[in-house]
């Protein structure tokens, strides 16, 4: 073990020595881009770096450090490999991927691989720092919960969100803000545990919290810090921002700023997931580019570079801190064997992460918090009767109607939901029928609990190509400004309606009837394995949208639920 440790180390060393040597001809740039609050400490190390000579293969490396948002970053990389992340928009025209990224979180890497992203694979991907997660809140208010003396647990704080008279909850946008996203992840577990796993009673306590949060979100993190109180005037205090999740970092930095209440840093149990600042090597870099990367990681993880990182409030990977390190009042540390223990992220970073439980509470934060304008279509033909092998038995319909009930309770009143079915021949020889027509769920929702409760499949066949247009003229008719209005169309097989309009004369009309200024977006789930992919695929092109296909029937709730979440932002 000895020898192996002292060989790993040796090889480093010899890595190292290898490309600061002096004699080199040629030069190459290494482009790295950071979270901000770690770029002045990987800055000063790669400066230091090639100071004392950083080179490989004869060629002096240059390394230029930037300071990049993560999510501006992940939405350059997600645009670059056609991945979807819900929340995020599209990178702007001028964003170039770097070689390597240092986001702040090793979810970012997660949500791009989930969210479509198949080729992304980067090198590395270890942990060069840490903040932990924690919930901000002014002090006067912490004190009266009993911090600093005792220990709190999410369920506290979710007590404390959904009470008759709340604490004032805010979040930075949980699909745009690692820090947020841990909190949402953290308060939705516990609101999970209110009840058995998708029960009413968990469903309930979750959208609760969700919308305690929605209320004072923010989408940048320095307006949601401008929200705190500002004075020690009682009303201030009570009128402002009584608790956000935010990095151990932003709190720290905030009172760096004296300002007049400080901000306290609940560290929750159980802990949530920390920043852990990756280092991710993107896929597809030249050979030479990805030799300096690995010594560059090296000189990244040196005790001299935790120092660097305590300047900016930051810990080192393992969670012990270097000289200088502010650390808030009740924080835990490695350091300190009387102190509570900080656990460990885990060795592996992006590898220790549910990217189920992140795709589910990205969508489910976009489906809860947003507003739209959506009529529902559910195919109701015979082939919707088929028992579903993994739901118990329960029919194709019968999950379906589930998913879309599950669904509604997420949806506030802000939103304005229609209800058809269709088959062939429903009404005379209309392949649609309209249950509830859409309307805002304040005086709707009730009558679309009822007409969901009433779906039952017919004997008729699948009248996909006439009930789509009929939809798209339906919801374009009475398009709503500032909402993205749209088709949700669940469907088990193929266009079979012989009297019906063709695919081509249908997706004629949709090219005519297409208006930029008042897009409407068309999702299509197909269930099972008779849908036909490319049929569906033909339309959400033309229309905007997407289609989704599951075999297995039983995954259509949380596939509704994704699909709403990845819909592009309302027109303004």
């Amino acid at each position: 073990m000895a020898a192996t440790l002292v060989a790993v180390v040796a090889g480093s060393w010899f890595g190292y020595q290898q490309l600061a040597g002096p004699n080199c001809s040629g030069r190459i740039e290494l482009s790295v881009a950071t979270a901000p609050e770690i770029a002045p400490a990987v800055r000063a190390a790669a400066d230091q770096w090639v100071s004392d000579g950083a080179a490989v293969g004869g060629t002096c490396i240059a390394v230029n450090v930037s300071s990049a948002e993560p999510v501006e970053v992940a939405a350059a990389v997600a645009s670059k490999h056609g991945a979807t992340l819900a929340g995020v928009g599209q990178a702007s025209g001028t964003a170039v991927t770097p070689d390597v990224w240092v986001p702040d979180s090793s979810t970012w890497l997660v949500r791009l691989k989930s969210g479509g992203a198949s080729a992304f694979a980067p090198a590395n991907g270890a942990s060069i720092a840490r903040s932990p997660v924690v919930v901000a809140l002014p002090e006067p208010v912490a004190s009266r919960i009993g911090w600093p003396d005792k220990e709190l647990r999410w369920s506290d704080l979710l007590t404390q969100v959904t009470a008759s008279k709340p604490l004032r909850a805010g979040i930075v946008e949980p699909t745009q803000d690692a820090a947020g996203l841990s909190g949402l992840l953290s308060l939705t577990a516990a609101a999970s545990s209110a009840g058995e796993s998708g029960s009413p009673k968990a469903q309930e306590a979750m959208v609760g919290a969700l919308r305690a949060l929605a209320t004072n979100r923010s989408s940048l993190r320095q307006d949601l810090l401008a929200r705190f109180p500002r004075s020690s005037d009682p009303t201030a205090i009570a009128n402002g921002l009584g608790a956000a999740a935010l990095s151990e970092e932003d709190v720290i930095a905030y009172n760096s700023t004296k300002p007049p209440i400080r901000l306290a840093a609940l560290y929750l149990q159980p802990p949530p997931i920390s920043l852990d600042y990756p280092f991710a090597v993107l896929p597809g870099i030249e050979p030479t580019k990805a030799s300096a990367a690995r010594v560059l990681f090296e000189v990244l993880r040196t005790p001299a570079f935790k120092d660097r990182l305590a300047a900016q409030a930051l810990r080192a990977p393992d969670g012990n801190w270097g000289r200088g390190f502010q650390a808030p009042t009740g924080a835990p540390s490695p350091a300190n064997g009387g102190e509570r223990q900080v656990p460990p992220l885990g060795q592996g970073g992006a590898a220790d992460l549910d990217p189920g439980a992140i795709s589910t509470a990205t969508t489910t934060w976009s489906v809860a918090t947003q507003s739209g304008r959506m009529l529902c279509v559910i195919d109701v033909s015979g082939s919707m009767k088929k028992p579903v092998a993994t739901a118990n038995g329960a029919s194709r319909e019968q999950v379906t109607v589930a998913a879309a009930s599950q669904g509604l309770g997420l949806f506030d009143d802000s939103w304005s939901i229609g209800l058809w079915t269709f088959s062939t021949n429903l009404q005379g020889s209309q392949d649609w029928s309209e249950l509830v027509g859409i309307k805002p769920l304040s005086s709707n929702r009730g009558a679309l609990q009822r007409g969901l409760a009433s779906i039952k499949p017919s004997s008729g066949n699948t009248g996909l190509y006439d009930t789509t247009l009929a939809a798209y003229k339906k919801v374009q008719q009475d398009w709503e400004p500032g909402k993205v209005n749209s088709i949700v169309l669940f469907t088990d097989g193929k266009n079979e309606d012989d009297d019906g309009i063709s695919q081509k004369a249908l997706l004629e009309q949709l090219n005519k009837l297409k208006d930029d200024e008042q897009p409407v977006q068309v999702i299509i789930i197909g269930i099972g394995t008779e849908v036909n992919r490319a049929e569906l695929e033909s339309i959400t092109k033309v229309t905007g949208g997407g289609a989704f296909v599951t075999t297995d029937p039983s995954k259509i709730g949380e596939i509704f639920l994704r699909a709403i979440a990845l819909r592009p932002p309302a027109p303004r």
